[in-house]
C-alpha cells in the first residue's frame, strides 16, 4: 500500500479542499473549505454555474453565503461524511452573530436537501467563539474550531462540546522558523506537529470526546509524523505525494485510556493564556485577518461580474 492508503487504515483523512477533481482522485472520508479555499474555488471552471447563480441574487452578502453552501452542497455529493464550512470571519468575536450566521447556513444547506448531520461550522476559536459552539452544539449543530495554535484554545473548544478542532501545524512551524531562524525541523522537533500531538495526548488522557484534527500542513513528513491523529485534513498537493510514496508508514499517535480531570478554563484564563502566548495570539489574529482579506476579495469579484 501506499502512504496515503496507510494512513487511511489508522486516520480520517479529510481533504483541505473545495477541487471536485481532487476529492474524486483521492477519496477522502470529509472535506474542509474555508474563505480562502472558496476563493481559490471560485476560480474553477466546475464552479462557474454557481457563480453565476449566486450573482443573481443582486445581493452581495446572500451570494457569499449562497455560493458556499452550492459548493459545499456539491462537496457532500462527493465525501461521505462532513463538509465544514466557515462563518464569516468579520464575526469572530461576536457570538450572537456568529450563531446566527451559522442557523442561516444550515438553513441554506436544508434547502439543497442537506441536513445538519452532514456539516460542520467552523469557528474562529476566539473565545466568543467558543461560546458560539457551547449554543450550536446544544441545538444538534456540530462545530468545527479553527485557528487553535494553544492547548488553552483546544481545551476551552472541548470543555464547551465543539465536535472537532483544528489544531494548525505549519502556521506554527512558520512562526518558529521566523523567529528562531531555524531553517527547517525534523518531524519530531517541528513545533507545529509537538503541538497537535501534545492536544491530542491531553485530551485522551483528560477523556475529551473532540476529534482532534490536523491541519494546515506544510510537508508531507508532517503528515507522517501526526499518523494516528483521529482526522487530519492535507491539501491535495499532500495527498499526491502520499499516494505517491511507498515507504511503511509507522503510527505516531495511539489512544489511551482517561486518567485525569481538569477545572473548567475561565475566559480570564482563557484571555490571559493568549496574550501570554506570543505565537498563537499573534497567528488567530493573523488567520482572522486572511480569511477576511479573501471574503472581500471574493466580494470584489461577485461585485465586478455582477
Amino acid at each position: 500500500m501506499n502512504a496515503l492508503e496507510q494512513l487511511k487504515q489508522m486516520t480520517v483523512v479529510v481533504a483541505d479542499t473545495g477541487d471536485l477533481e481532487a476529492i474524486r482522485q483521492y477519496q477522502p472520508q470529509d472535506c474542509t473549505t474555508n474563505p480562502s479555499l472558496i476563493l481559490k474555488a471560485a476560480g474553477l471552471s466546475g464552479y462557474a454555474h454557481l457563480l453565476d447563480e449566486a450573482r443573481a441574487l443582486g445581493d452581495v452578502e446572500a451570494a457569499i453565503d449562497q455560493l458556499t453552501v452550492r459548493i459545499g452542497t456539491e462537496l457532500t455529493r462527493l465525501v461521505p461524511g462532513y463538509v465544514s464550512t466557515e462563518v464569516d470571519a468579520r464575526l469572530s468575536f461576536d457570538a450572537d452573530a456568529m450563531v446566527h450566521k451559522a442557523r442561516h447556513l444550515i438553513a441554506l444547506y436544508a434547502e439543497q436537501g442537506v441536513g445538519r448531520e452532514r456539516i460542520l461550522i467552523k469557528l474562529a476559536t476566539t473565545w466568543e467563539g467558543v461560546q458560539a459552539a457551547r449554543i450550536l452544539e446544544a441545538e444538534g449543530i456540530r462545530c468545527n474550531l479553527t485557528l487553535v495554535f494553544s492547548q488553552e484554545q483546544a481545551v476551552a473548544a472541548a470543555q464547551a462540546g465543539a465536535y472537532l478542532i483544528s489544531p494548525f501545524v505549519g502556521r506554527i512551524t512558520d512562526w518558529y522558523k521566523k523567529h528562531t531562524g531555524t531553517a527547517d525541523y525534523a518531524p519530531d522537533q517541528d513545533p507545529g506537529v509537538q503541538s497537535v500531538r501534545g492536544i491530542y495526548r491531553h485530551f485522551k488522557t483528560h477523556g475529551y470526546p473532540t476529534v482532534v484534527m490536523g491541519a494546515s500542513f506544510r510537508s508531507a513528513a508532517q503528515v507522517r509524523a501526526l499518523a494516528g491523529c483521529d482526522r487530519l485534513t492535507v491539501s491535495p498537493a499532500l495527498l499526491g505525494e502520499l499516494a505517491a510514496d511507498t515507504a511503511p508508514l509507522e503510527r505516531a499517535l495511539t489512544p489511551v485510556p482517561a486518567t485525569a480531570t481538569e477545572p473548567t478554563l475561565t475566559e480570564a484564563d482563557f484571555r490571559w493564556a493568549l496574550a501570554a502566548n506570543p505565537m498563537a495570539n499573534e497567528k488567530l489574529a493573523e488567520g482572522i485577518r486572511g480569511f477576511h482579506e479573501d471574503t472581500e476579495k471574493l466580494r470584489a469579484l461577485l461585485r465586478a461580474q455582477a
